[in-house]
């Protein structure tokens, strides 16, 4: 591809779910982003999550959506700077079960804060139950994994559904039509227990925050052998992306505060692919005004600085990718 004066130029892609959830809201100013997808030329694809888009990126293909088994927790670990090894991981997020008459919903982390203090002292309560079978590592306070000791608690009849969703997915929804297979449910019963009357959600209730009274599992499996991507490097936050990553040998970071400090640092050239998973959140969750500032902010921090670039001839391509 060659740019001005025979320069081969960058061609960025941008992997932004939720984009379009904009939809439902009031008109708002965002005329970088507008003029971004009317110049555009448009393609289809099977619609699918964040996590399965970045899988099928990433050189593994399934026949269907359905037949996937993406190994989050395997994954993030490595994201987190842990070695997986050739152990079986899953994630174990930490969640807000909220009872609706005869239904559990669930609440996702992302509705909620739980400090890194707070995560600590919650896992450690939990290490006497699960301990010759599972390791649980708080990576973050919002991400948690667990590493299966024991192939025999995990194999057969045991495993986690390959197709179990990411919280986010299922936030407000009734949790019974998800959960893993019963051979689970006497361990996640004992951890609810014991999350029941820890000191730290008896102080969470006692502020009126949301209690972290269940741990919600996924993303089940192995790290892969290898992957690979055409980029030469990735920007996100979200673990996944950034546990692929590593496992191709692509050089990758955190977003930064946005696209004029990205553009600053990144190459003259070359495939680049950054993650922008702000709105995916909110939208989920239905916090409209929340969607409305977080799109605002995308526009003034990515959109607008990106289509100077454009303009500017920075940049040769860009390429806008919202998966579902």
């Amino acid at each position: 591809r060659a740019g001005f004066a025979g320069r081969p130029l960058m061609h960025l892609e941008l992997v932004v779910p939720a984009l379009f959830a904009a939809q439902n809201l009031p008109p708002a100013s965002l005329p970088a982003l507008e003029l971004l997808l009317a110049r555009g030329r448009r393609t289809n694809g099977e619609a699918c999550n964040l996590e399965t888009w970045l899988w099928r990126a990433f050189g593994f293909k399934e026949s269907s959506v359905e037949n996937l088994s993406i190994p989050a927790g395997a994954l993030t670990a490595l994201a987190h700077g842990l070695d997986p090894g050739a152990l079986q991981w899953l994630r174990a997020d930490p969640v807000h079960l909220r009872a609706d008459r005869d239904r559990l919903l669930l609440v996702p982390s992302q509705a909620f804060a739980v400090s890194a203090e707070e995560a600590r002292a919650l896992t450690d309560a939990l290490v006497p139950l699960l301990s010759g079978k599972f390791t649980l590592h708080p990576l973050a306070p919002d991400q948690w994994c667990v590493r299966v000791e024991d192939e025999n608690e995990f194999n057969g009849k045991n495993g986690v559904a390959a197709d179990a969703r990411p919280p986010i997915e299922l936030a407000g929804a009734d949790i019974d039509p998800h959960l893993p297979p019963k051979p689970w449910h006497p361990l996640l019963t004992e951890i609810q227990m014991a999350l029941y009357g820890h000191p730290v959600n008896t102080a969470r209730e006692r502020r009126g925050d949301p209690a972290v009274n269940s741990l919600w599992l996924w993303g089940a499996g192995k790290l892969p052998a290898a992957a690979s991507g055409p980029w030469q490097s990735l920007v996100a936050n979200d673990a996944v992306a950034m546990g692929l990553a590593r496992c191709a040998g692509i050089r990758h970071r955190a977003p930064g505060a946005g696209a004029a400090q990205w553009l600053g640092r990144a190459p003259e050239d070359g495939r680049h692919l950054l993650v922008l998973d702000d709105l995916r959140g909110v939208h989920a969750l239905g916090d409209l005004d929340a969607l409305a500032r977080r799109l605002q902010a995308l526009e003034a921090d990515w959109f607008a600085p990106l289509l100077a670039a454009l303009k500017a001839g920075r940049i040769g391509m860009a390429t806008i990718h919202v998966p579902e």
